[in-house]
Order: structure tokens, then C-alpha cells, then sequence
């Protein structure tokens, strides 16, 4: 039995197409979309591919590895096999339009007790692919969206019946209106406004106080805030890739986390010098190090991000980063992301940002890209070029 009805799932389907066409606008007939799908979101994704293919896209659909294929590549594999990319991959991912990502696991503990040092590995070797999709993103080429499927899995990790997880997906990607693609444009609308008022403000640093941290940032020259922009379904965030050699202090991610078949909570970091210098966890601890450890960049920030708890509806654990990163709750919520960087957030010509460049604007470069999330209740006050001092977000919320 479906755990949603046909109506929720082409609403659902609906909204993802909203997704990719805001992310990247310009979609013509006959452009490549990649679908990639988990094995237990084959319902969302026979019904996305079907619409896909009837607005004339030529469409490539890929289920992902069972939680026994992957375990056994990790367990099993050499080093010159995780290094390996298949033939043509790289023309492929080149030359594509556009990816939509289906997110259902079956497990989240499947690669528990596997080495990191083969996770880091794939995922260093994988990089380049990445790489080729944010350049052709950055020219104009490529857009891409995501989503999550609910699981069994994924309600069990977050301690919450299956019926009431799949709510929870359903009331935060707005499935429970007529129109969640319209719903969405309203969400943008109003997230625009909040990010033209804050790059009025020609903000130099911003501070972030609560009960568990003090952590400073610097937004760094010509950057931008990004958000609500179509790449998340759902997404509410406001984020920005700030210049990592100014990040200082103490930041702690009180929400916990599945990464690698591993589960991390209470998260603390202290960054001197836009470094991660101390790193500990309650659970997980020597896994947070070995990420942190697995090139020079992990152990730097790519994002920071706020989310407002008017936009959001999300208002449990949900055991998915994509969910938790969006949370609204009674408090909102900051995450960072320790690692790779998000070259559009530049107010410049993104399609001219060379490496050289970009590290001479403290764009963080890494395999690793991890989000780390707070929800406690918080204040963050922006540094502006002038010399003033604003409180930019306070009790959940931007005070725009």
C-alpha cells in the first residue's frame, strides 16, 4: 500500500519540477535530465520520470546501490576500485541538464564500522564529477533538486511512527495545498525580500550567541545570500558561502546526525583562525575527526546558514539533513556545513571564477560538504563595513 495517494505524489512530483525549473531557468525540449532514485522512492520517481518525459525531456533514470551493494563495495573494494569512475562518466555528467535526487534509504547504519578512510576516498575520487556539475551551474547549463521519500527506516531513526513522518514530508513541502508549486513561489517571494535587505546592509561579520556557542564568521568580499532558490524540496534556509579564514569561536550542532552508517550527536567545534582546532562529540566523536581529517578544506567552513521559523513547518527530528537543515520549530534554526563551498553565493559573475580566484576570496575547496545543525534559541548580530551593529535574527526569526 502507498503510503501516499496519487494526488500527494503528483503534487510532490509537481514540486520538484518547480524546483529544478527555479533553480535553473531555461529548460528547453529535449534537454537531459538524470533522475536518481532510491530503490523505496521508485513511487515519486515513476511518477516525476513520467512527467519529465511527457513535457519532452529526455530523461535518464537511475536507482541507487541496496544498503547490501554498497556495504559490500566498501567492505570488499581495493583502493584502485574506489578510485575508479566508469567510462564516459565524466561526458555524461557534463552533459547534463539537469539532476533531480530521490532520497530513500533503507538503512542508515549500513556502513557502520566501515573504514572512513574509504568513504573519504570515493569521495575524493568522486569530486571531479561534482566539480564538472557546479562549473556547468555556474555557466548557466545545469540545475538540479532534491528530495526524501519517507522510509521505514528513516521514521524508525527519528523515533516517529511511518504515517507521522510521511505527514511531517508532506505539511513541510506544502503537498496539503492545491497548489504546492504555488506555494512555493510565495516562499521565494518572500525569502527574496529578506536576502535584498540583507545585502543592503553591506554586513563585514556576523555573530551567533546561544546557550551552547559563540561563533563569529566573516561574509568575506562580493558575497551573496542564496536561498529558496528551487536546488532543496523543501528548503527555507538562507545561506551564504562565507570566507573561512575569519571564522572564529566555539559552534556546537545540538541536533544529532546520520553520516557514513554513522550516528554523531552534540557536535562541538572551536575554529581559531578559520581552522576547526578542537573537535569533539558525545557520540561519534573519532567519525567527526576522521571527516574533518579527510582533506586540508574538511576542517573549514563552506556555509552558514539561518532558517526562519515562519517559513518552515518542520518541527521534529527527522533523521535526514535535508529536513533538519530547514527546521523551523520554535526556534529556527543556524547550520554550517564544514568543507566545500558554494562558488554561486559570489555577486559577481560566478561563470568567470577561476580556482585561483576563488581561493583568493577564501571560497573553501573539499570532498566533504556536512551540515551541522542548531536549533536552540539565538541570537546573531551582523558587524556592518560602517562600524554599526545589527541584530539581524532573534527568536527564530530575520528582524527584517
Amino acid at each position: 500500500m502507498s503510503i501516499y495517494s496519487v494526488k500527494q505524489l503528483e503534487k510532490y512530483a509537481d514540486a520538484l519540477i518547480w524546483g529544478l525549473k527555479t533553480a535553473r531557468t531555461g529548460f528547453k525540449k529535449y534537454d537531459s535530465i538524470l533522475i536518481r532514485c532510491d530503490l523505496e522512492g521508485r513511487e515519486l520517481g515513476e511518477v516525476l520520470h513520467r512527467k519529465l518525459v511527457k513535457s519532452g525531456h529526455n530523461v535518464v533514470f537511475r536507482f541507487g546501490m541496496s544498503p547490501r551493494l554498497e556495504r559490500d563495495f566498501y567492505e570488499f573494494s581495493d583502493e584502485k576500485q574506489r578510485a575508479f569512475i566508469g567510462a564516459g562518466e565524466r561526458e555524461f555528467f557534463g552533459a547534463l541538464n539537469g539532476n533531480i535526487y530521490i532520497h530513500a534509504p533503507a538503512s542508515l547504519t549500513n556502513l557502520k564500522g566501515i573504514d572512513t578512510k574509504r568513504q573519504s576516498q570515493v569521495a575524493i575520487a568522486r569530486k571531479p564529477l561534482r566539480d564538472i556539475m557546479m562549473k556547468n551551474e555556474e555557466m548557466g547549463r545545469f540545475g538540479w533538486t532534491l528530495c526524501t521519500y519517507p522510509t521505514e527506516e528513516l521514521a524508525r531513526q527519528a523515533k516517529l511512527p511511518v504515517k507521522e513522518y510521511a505527514r511531517q514530508i508532506a505539511k513541510a513541502c506544502f503537498l496539503d495545498e492545491k497548489s504546492p508549486a504555488k506555494k512555493w513561489a510565495e516562499i521565494y517571494r518572500n525569502s527574496t525580500a529578506i536576502k535584498k535587505w540583507l545585502k543592503g546592509l553591506d554586513i563585514d561579520t556576523i555573530r551567533t550567541e546561544s546557550g551552547s556557542m559563540d561563533f563569529e564568521i566573516k561574509l568575506g568580499e562580493r558575497r551573496r545570500f542564496l536561498g529558496v532558490s528551487g536546488h532543496n524540496i523543501p528548503s527555507f534556509e538562507i545561506f551564504t558561502s562565507p570566507d573561512w579564514r575569519g571564522t572564529r569561536g566555539v559552534y556546537f550542532a545540538n541536533l544529532p546526525a546520520f553520516r557514513g552508517g554513522n550516528y554523531v550527536e552534540k557536535i562541538r567545534l572551536e575554529f581559531k583562525g578559520g581552522r576547526a582546532v578542537k573537535i569533539s562529540a558525545e557520540k561519534g566523536g573519532e567519525y567527526v575527526k576522521k571527516i574533518m581529517a579527510t582533506d586540508k578544506g574538511a576542517a573549514q567552513l563552506g556555509e552558514y546558514s539561518l532558517t526562519d521559523r515562519r517559513f518552515s513547518r518542520i518541527d521534529k527530528f527527522m533523521a535526514d539533513t535535508l529536513f533538519d537543515e530547514n527546521h523551523g520549530g520554535k526556534h529556527g534554526n543556524c547550520h554550517v556545513a564544514i568543507g566545500d563551498s558554494y562558488s554561486d553565493t559570489y555577486a559577481g559573475d560566478v561563470s568567470g571564477l577561476t580556482r585561483k580566484k576563488k581561493e583568493k576570496l577564501g571560497y573553501n575547496s573539499s570532498a566533504v560538504h556536512w551540515d551541522l545543525i542548531n536549533t536552540e534559541d539565538k541570537k546573531v548580530t551582523a558587524a556592518l563595513r560602517n562600524g554599526k551593529k545589527v541584530t539581524i535574527y532573534e527568536n527564530g526569526q530575520f528582524k527584517y
